[in-house]
């Protein structure tokens, strides 16, 4: 199947790919069962041909959303469709979903393990934490407002390093070194031209393929949050929703005053949840990954 699509490399001319790509058409989910079956159950490559170029429309926009990692975008989509063409190898048509909601996975995975693989900075070190911190950092950012602020205030610091659960170091570390990294929209796509990269960026307005996908993500998401928290009891989860799943956490004093123990035995009990929940969600999705390993 690789071979089949190698030709929609976005090698050189990147806007006209982008173009190009337009012209696939988008699947009803009647032809995606259909084509999905016909390759699965028959190894019909056509029809594997046909799930992947529906869908470089969603690799090239979840590729934009890596631009910022000063790699050259047209590598960034390349492994983006490498990850297309591992989740229409891999997908089950008969669970019931999307093979957008499916493949949305895989892309992000394969152009995130480029993107770790190509920057210095990550290979000095490649925790979970600093995985999450330099996936994050940017979109935590950008809903602060703060993108083309330099380094960020105190108190900015204070709630990114809070929320990703890193010390406050690494936020503003990880800040200066991605810093650097930072290109204008408005460079022009080559020496020679007037066009800009923001003229070749993927059409913002939703698809109705895109908008399903992303329901999905988040019910699955809730979904994955709702069952961990019913690892913890009762105390314990009402102090993390309390602490860490409101726009507004209740202080350590009215928690303390509520079940009349210390502050400090509140704080100690919302971190044991917090680590209980992760490990649960880890667990959670660790059994669904075999799963779709078992399946594929």
């Amino acid at each position: 199947m690789a071979s089949s699509v190698v030709n929609l490399a976005p090698e050189g001319n990147l806007s006209r790919y982008l173009q190009e790509i337009r012209k696939f058409p988008m699947l009803t989910a009647e032809e995606e069962l259909a084509l999905s079956r016909a390759w699965r159950e028959q190894g019909d490559v056509e029809a594997a041909h046909k799930l992947v170029t529906s869908h470089l429309r969603l690799v090239a926009k979840i590729a934009m959303g890596y631009r910022g990692y000063g790699l050259p975008i047209g590598e960034l989509i390349s492994e983006g469709n490498v990850g297309m063409m591992q989740a229409v190898k891999r997908f089950d048509p008969d669970r019931g979903f999307r093979l957008a909601t499916y493949a949305m996975w895989w892309i992000r995975a394969a152009i995130q393990e480029y993107i770790l693989h190509s920057w210095s900075l990550v290979k000095m070190g490649t925790t979970a934490a600093q995985k999450k911190l330099f996936f994050n950092l940017r979109r935590l950012k950008g809903q602060m407002q703060a993108i083309e602020d330099g380094d960020l205030q105190p108190e900015q610091v204070a709630k990114i390093a809070h929320m990703l659960a890193v010390p406050e170091q690494d936020v503003v570390s990880m800040n200066r070194r991605l810093a650097a990294a930072d290109h204008s929209l408005n460079a022009p796509v080559r020496s020679d031209s007037e066009g800009e990269w923001q003229d070749w960026l993927v059409d913002e307005s939703q698809s109705q393929e895109g908008e399903l996908a992303e329901q999905e993500e988040l019910s699955g998401r809730k979904a994955l949050l709702a069952n961990a928290l019913k690892t913890l009891n009762e105390r314990e989860r009402h102090i993390l929703i309390e602490r860490r799943l409101k726009d507004n956490p209740t202080t350590l004093e009215d928690l303390s005053q509520n079940y009349n123990i210390s502050r400090e035995r509140v704080r100690q009990i919302e971190v044991r949840a917090f680590e209980k929940l992760q490990k649960a969600m880890k667990a959670e999705v660790a059994a669904q990954r075999q799963k779709m390993t078992e399946r594929a």
